[in-house]
């Protein structure tokens, strides 16, 4: 009988390891014809903060509705796992009540409600998460703005309603799709000191941001995608003090 080789041993052993907190394997997800995740995997271990770059078009956003399970765009193959769970079967609904909480760049305020209403409506039914006393302690300009009609806020308090509705359910891992997005310099730095005080609770997080350099000082790891592929895992670190990286894949 034939020796088992060394990367025979390698897959074998990764076949039988403890998934990472969060996988995705292999996806692949098409708007209509348009190919736009073209074999997409990574993990994600738990209280870690990934960046999700690349220049536009790169397929950060798609890959991040893929993980949410919303249904644009369509997923025809591979594998999203959280938390020992599989969610590519599952409904965005569904993937949202197992833990995933998406906070989209158009941040989706609903209009007619308040912000205090916003947040109940996240909260109407199980699993809960932050109490509205958590919320306003950590997002001090929604309780005072508690009684106003959300879609009068600002950019920036919109982005922390939208930020914060999310953390109203039971969130085990928390998607950024572009939080700092036509936001003054500013607001920037409000929207950074919040999630830095997430980053702090040990929340597990996927950002996905055009502005790099403040993604990467943000996070512990980053993936860089190009044409929809992955390019680099790796260290934010690593990408900070890689000019040719940077220049290459994000323009920077």
């Amino acid at each position: 009988m034939n020796a088992v080789t060394t990367p025979e041993r390698e897959a074998a052993a990764a076949a039988v390891s403890p998934p990472a907190f969060f996988s995705c394997r292999n996806l692949h997800a098409f708007y209509g014809q348009s190919y736009v995740v073209q074999g997409v995997g990574f993990d994600v271990h738990e209280g870690e903060i990934v960046a999700l770059l690349g220049r536009n078009g790169a397929g950060k956003t798609s890959t991040l509705r893929t993980i949410a399970r919303l249904a644009d765009p369509q997923l025809r193959s591979g594998e999203v796992w959280l938390a020992g769970q599989a969610l590519h079967p599952l409904a965005a609904w569904q993937a949202a009540r197992l833990g995933v909480g998406l906070v989209p760049e158009d941040r989706r305020i609903i209009g007619g409600l308040t912000v205090e209403e916003n947040l109940q409506l996240a909260r109407i039914e199980p699993p809960r998460g932050w109490s509205l006393e958590r919320i306003y302690s950590h997002f001090p300009r929604l309780a005072e703005r508690r009684r106003q009609e959300a879609v009068t806020l600002s950019g920036g308090e919109q982005q922390m309603l939208a930020v914060a509705r999310a953390l109203a359910r039971e969130v085990k891992l928390l998607l950024l799709d572009e939080p700092y997005e036509g936001l003054a310099p500013v607001i920037v730095q409000e929207i950074e000191k919040i999630l830095q005080e997430i980053k702090a609770l040990g929340l597990t997080t996927i950002i996905v941001e055009q502005n790099a350099i403040a993604a990467l000082h943000l996070a512990n790891r980053a993936v860089i995608l190009d044409m929809g592929e992955v390019v680099f895992d790796g260290t934010a670190r690593d990408v900070i003090d890689n000019a040719e990286l940077r220049h290459q894949y994000l323009a920077i």
